[in-house]
């Protein structure tokens, strides 16, 4: 079973990772880890935050001699502005931390701030804040990027591009080449594969920036080269689609899924939304006509690309803060701002690469299993013979 988790503070010391289950023999790369977390920093429309973090991982167990071991991964990301709030978030406390502290007392709407504060019983939502930040994704990315290192050995590659901005977005389908294309550009605007879409999505950040606002979006997350067979039908949490729903909404603002062409089927007859079953004699292999399912059918991967969206709201924190009430008086007050984004979407479609590339890496090694590399691939091999054989 591979499994991971995160650990860390919006403002402490560090985010850690764990990654544990991956077969020893998976070729590692510091530098590409470090790519995935420069690729989630970088959009138009991020804060000051991106202008103090230049986020790299250091791998302190499970990775020796550039490939895994077989135990598990752990990974660090040190916070360079953890200078700043030693003493505000000490370990320890000490005589006059109280003074020296930055309570959250003015919860902003949207945001985990009053529901996290009235659940762990806390004065302020000042550590609601600090784990519920968006800060904690770079520690997903850094361990997805080994899951997509995993996966990359058998040919499967995960990538995003941004759908939509605000009220703008692109209304024509978007090819694998196009998707490769932009995910080579070495500097990000909106992460739209139209530039003069891309160009109108910029419009709308720069207003949610002269407003004070924010801006959301749908960002499209695209696993190509997946072998069908991935997940299953037989339970309900065993469902591949289920599975990559849940990971993707677990990313912080995201709320909603779509997978495929969900929105459109629910508005057709069903003989406008099945994909078409075809087979090609002299490939010995099947095809379909269209890929509106995303992928997934029953629960399982049946060979065409995965498509799963995510569906982000416009963050919680603004410049204008709208109504709230202060938790120590409750009295109304406007909403707490502290430093942030005005629009994250091309972030987020990190992110969701991360997330997908993980549930994708926990199916495979479900259904193929192996302690090693060599031993995975052997697997692998042998379930590919046999489909051609079908």
């Amino acid at each position: 079973m591979l499994r991971f988790e995160t650990a860390g503070e919006s403002h402490g010391e560090c985010l850690v990772a764990t990654l544990t289950g991956l077969p020893a023999g998976v070729p590692v790369s510091l530098p590409a880890v470090n790519h995935e977390l420069r690729r989630r920093q970088q959009g138009y429309g991020r804060g000051g935050r991106m202008k103090i973090e230049t986020d790299t991982v250091e791998i302190v167990a499970g990775v020796r001699h550039s490939k895994t071991i077989g135990s598990p991964v752990a990974l660090v990301i040190r916070n360079r502005d953890w200078a700043n709030w030693t003493e505000v978030l000490p370990v320890e406390d000490f005589e006059g931390s109280e003074e020296k502290k930055k309570p959250l007392s003015r919860p902003r709407p949207g945001h985990a701030d009053l529901a996290g504060a009235i659940k762990y019983n806390f004065a302020d939502a000042r550590y609601v804040l600090e784990r519920a930040s968006a800060r904690e994704t770079a520690a997903r990315v850094a361990a997805g990027a080994l899951a997509k290192a995993f996966l990359g050995e058998f040919g499967i590659r995960v990538l995003s591009h941004v759908v939509a901005a605000g009220c703008v977005r692109l209304e024509r389908p978007v090819s694998w080449e196009e998707i490769e294309a932009l995910s080579r550009r070495p500097e990000v605007l909106l992460g739209c594969v139209d530039s003069e879409v891309e160009q109108r999505m910029k419009a709308v950040v720069d207003e949610a920036y002269r407003t004070g606002d924010t801006v959301g979006g749908v960002f499209e997350v695209v696993a190509h080269g997946v072998p069908p067979g991935l997940g299953s039908h037989i339970a309900w949490d065993s469902r591949l689609d289920g599975r990559l729903a849940q990971a993707i909404v677990s990313i912080q603002a995201v709320k909603g899924v779509e997978i495929g062409a969900a929105a459109e089927g629910a508005a057709s007859f069903g003989s406008q939304v099945q994909d078409t079953i075809h087979y090609q004699a002299e490939e010995r292999r099947f095809t379909r006509g269209a890929n509106r399912a995303g992928g997934l059918e029953g629960g399982i991967s049946n060979g065409q690309d995965i498509v799963v969206r995510g569906l982000l709201k416009p963050i919680s924190t603004l410049r204008r803060p709208l109504e709230s009430v202060d938790l120590a008086t409750r009295q109304p007050a406007l909403a707490a701002y502290e430093r942030s984004d005005v629009c994250v979407v091309p972030a987020a479609g990190v992110i969701g690469e991360a997330m997908t590339a993980l549930v994708l890496a926990q199916a495979f090694l479900e259904k193929f299993g192996g302690d090693s590399l060599v031993e995975t691939r052997r697997n692998y091999e042998g379930y590919l013979e046999q489909v051609r054989g079908f």
